[in-house]
């Protein structure tokens, strides 16, 4: 490839790209107040949440009144609630696999 075909192409890919970028701002603005009244969940409610997870996104997929993640939370300590409870560091599942290297 030429380097007048690859600068041909660049300028494409910039060209699309900048046409993305500008059409996202055209995105409809999405209301939550709705979402953000009653209980607000902490780390708490995250950890539950985290753990029921896996039930959650099953049941999400047949529900349109269920969600994954709270919307109604206090921020930093719910997702890290969430983080601990889905096992989103892989405590559990690391020990496994290094058990199961040493065997073999």
């Amino acid at each position: 490839m030429t380097s007048r075909t690859r600068q041909k192409h660049l300028g494409i890919v910039l060209t699309m790209l900048l046409i993305v970028i500008c059409l996202t701002g055209c995105a409809n603005k999405e209301v939550v107040d709705a979402c953000l009244t009653g209980k607000q969940y902490g780390f708490w409610g995250g950890l539950w949440h985290g753990i029921i997870a896996p039930i959650d996104f099953i049941v999400m997929l047949f529900k349109d009144n269920v969600t994954l993640y709270a919307q109604n939370n206090n921020g930093a300590w719910y997702a890290f609630g969430f983080l601990i409870g889905s096992g989103g560091w892989g405590f559990l599942g690391g020990k496994g696999i290094g058990k199961r290297r040493k065997r073999e």
